[in-house]
């Protein structure tokens, strides 16, 4: 060890390994007690790999408001964590690093989070104990990180409710307020490669935290620096959840259609489903059969597998990932495709278009079809009207579609706009409930959708539908995040509803675009792995922020709003909270997005298009082709200037 200490310290004077590493790996020795820690190490200074060790230990894995994110899996695997043979080809062991996703930084984030449960709860003055959720997904380590949370848990004194199998991050969300939970953790990378895990928490809302708390708790997670700590005397206990959750959960899930009879009729609808390996089975396709859907599976798919081995990456936004479920599709005559990501928060569609042919729809395009589908039908239904309709909303992110608001703003509801993360849209639907008199929402979460949506028109905010370009969409507040669940029943409702009328996904979306124009949407990203990544991507933010564009392919840049810096509120007053992202409006009427990913190694750019139709007109099918063609040129034109610029900027 000595040895392993000495090449470390000189490795870091000639400048071969960073400075912070070399602390990092240090107190990490000094700290532990496991053999795997001092052994990995060890063996990447034999082999003079500090790159890795670089990667591994250049700081420690952050606390942020969504949690904890990093490589269970190094790019190089030592000996040590290999170990003995497991199922998949997994290590036996997951990667040793203060930046990689491992038992000491689970212990690290469950001992912060249940230090700030007991102390928020005993202020509250409840009687008992407090209690977390825990969920986790089909990834390698999920499971062994979940029971170790529990133990971590149940070791200072408070309850433990856990999924006895892989199950979804909206049904943790609806499970936290089901049972009454404090707190919930979801062991998940959502569609990150196979090498990631993740740590997700939700505060007793269902909803991720925000502030209070999001601060608060990351100050208790950044304060722990071991793993070591003193058992409580009078240890909690560990709950099983399992079949009645699923049960509870699918009873609202039932809610959602519009027109139960419209699904009944229309029952010739045909869809395939595919959960890419990951957890959304265990409620998709038992839903849509109850609902009265025909719904086939992808047999190889529906295989739980950490290393996602039929796509090369587990994503539903990523055509290569559906093509499995369309081949399967176009064998069996179905009429659409439905995929969700490993943790089942995100959907991504194909549909057949009247031409027969399969058709990929972007994010954007699958939240606008159910953002007028449902607030269409809300109206066609009578439980909107011009006398309640102001108390009717959609909530969007900044950087999705505007086609979304243009909707809203035609049927004459209110469109709130967040920044991303769905956290932001669970804290408004907090703030709708929170509107309600308390009298009349004592035990809210049990009252009915039918009594909750009254109380809602009449004294607070409904809300209509809500989603982020990303894939991720909801129509109720019985979950306070992304539900794959609740999508998959809402596509396929608007499915049925399009086959009904005798159209398609596809030319029902063809039908919004000629009433509202041609909004046409492009995200891209420049990925930037490693420390060495990290400093270009904040070299990039800074460059924006200090030298921003004062033209952008040959149109004036006409605002910026720096949300990093700049005061900015709501349609409802409330004031957003500091990001960094600009956002940059054009004199050509496009805008732009920019902003570091919370979660990967990545700096994205969105980008939004618009060619509307004459006040008062809608496209003809010409023209609406014509305004296709314009949109999709002028997008490209806008990312192929948006890239060399970058590449200048890094460059200087």
């Amino acid at each position: 060890m000595n040895n392993t200490i000495a090449s470390i310290a000189q490795a870091a004077k000639t400048g071969e390994l960073l400075e912070s590493s070399a602390e990092n790996i240090a107190a990490l020795l000094a700290g532990s007690t496991s053999p795997i820690d001092s052994t990995s190490v060890a063996e990447l200074v034999v082999a003079r790999n500090w790159k890795e060790l670089d990667n591994r230990f250049f700081r420690t894995l952050a606390f942020g408001t969504g949690g904890l994110r990093g490589k269970t899996i190094g790019a190089v695997v030592t000996a040590c964590e290999q170990g003995s043979p497991q199922p998949l080809g997994r290590p036996e062991f997951p990667c040793v690093g203060t930046n990689a996703m491992n038992t000491y930084n689970i212990s690290r984030a469950t001992q912060g989070l249940v230090g700030y449960v007991l102390e928020h709860f005993r202020k509250g003055g409840r009687p008992g104990r407090p209690a977390i959720c825990i969920c986790h997904d089909t990834r390698f380590f999920s499971r062994e990180f979940a029971e170790l949370a529990a133990k971590v848990i149940t070791e200072h004194g408070c309850d433990a409710y856990l999924f006895e199998g892989p199950r979804s991050t909206p049904e943790l969300s609806f499970a936290v307020r089901h049972v009454g939970a404090q707190a919930g953790i979801n062991l998940t990378a959502s569609h990150n490669p196979p090498q990631y895990n993740g740590y997700k928490v939700y505060f007793e809302d269902g909803c991720q935290v925000v502030e209070p708390h999001a601060s608060a708790i990351i100050d208790r997670v950044n304060a722990v620096k071991s793993e070591s700590y003193t058992a409580s005397a009078s240890p909690g206990r560990v709950i099983p959840m399992g079949a009645d959750i699923d049960e509870a959960y699918m009873d609202r899930l039932a809610t959602l259609p519009m027109d139960p009879d419209l699904i009944r009729r229309e029952n010739s609808l045909k869809i395939v489903f595919t959960p890419l390996h990951g957890v959304g089975g265990v409620i998709i396709k038992p839903m849509l059969a109850r609902l009265g859907f025909q719904c086939d599976g992808v047999a190889e798919q529906e295989i739980p597998d950490g290393r996602f081995p039929t796509v090369k990456s587990p994503n539903p936004e990523n055509a290569e990932a559906l093509s499995m479920a369309i081949a399967q599709a176009d064998a069996t005559g179905a009429d659409m495709v439905i995929a969700t990501d490993p943790d089942d928060d995100r959907m991504g569609v194909a549909a057949r278009d009247a031409s027969g042919a399969m058709r990929l729809l972007t994010g954007n395009q699958i939240g606008s079809i159910l953002a007028w589908y449902r607030v269409s039908r809300h109206f066609e239904l009578g439980i909107l009207n011009d006398s309640n309709k102001n108390h009717a909303a959609i909530i969007k992110t900044f950087v999705t579609t505007d086609l979304q608001k243009a909707i809203a703003d035609k049927f004459g509801i209110r469109c709130v706009e967040t920044l991303t993360g769905f956290k932001y849209i669970g804290e408004k639907l907090g703030k709708y409930e929170a509107a309600i008199p308390a009298v009349l929402r004592k035990n809210y979460q049990q009252l009915s959708e039918d009594v909750t949506r009254q109380l809602r028109l009449d004294h607070s905010m409904l809300y209509i539908f809500g989603g982020e370009e990303s894939y991720g969409y909801s129509a109720s507040d019985f979950v306070r995040d992304k539900d794959g669940n609740s999508a998959a029943v809402l596509v396929a409702e608007a499915a049925a509803y399009a086959k009904s009328v005798g159209t398609t996904l596809p030319e029902l979306l063809d039908r919004i675009f000629s009433e509202f124009g041609v909004y046409l949407e492009r995200g891209e990203s420049l990925t930037m792995d490693g420390a060495a990544g990290a400093a270009q991507i904040a070299k990039l933010v800074e460059s924006y922020a200090a030298n921003p564009p004062v033209e952008i392919n040959g149109s004036k840049v006409v605002s910026i709003i720096n949300f990093a810096k700049d005061i900015v509120h709501d349609v409802e007053g409330d004031r957003i909270p500091a990001e960094a992202m600009l956002m940059i409006a054009l004199a050509d009427a496009c805008r732009i997005a920019v902003r570091p990913s919370g979660t990967e190694p990545k700096i994205k750019y969105y980008m939004f298009v618009a060619k509307k139709p004459p006040v008062g007109k809608a496209f003809s099918g010409a023209e609406l082709d014509a305004a296709k063609s314009a949109a999709a040129s002028h997008i490209a034109s806008l990312w192929k200037w948006l890239e060399a610029d970058a590449k200048a900027r890094l460059a200087g």
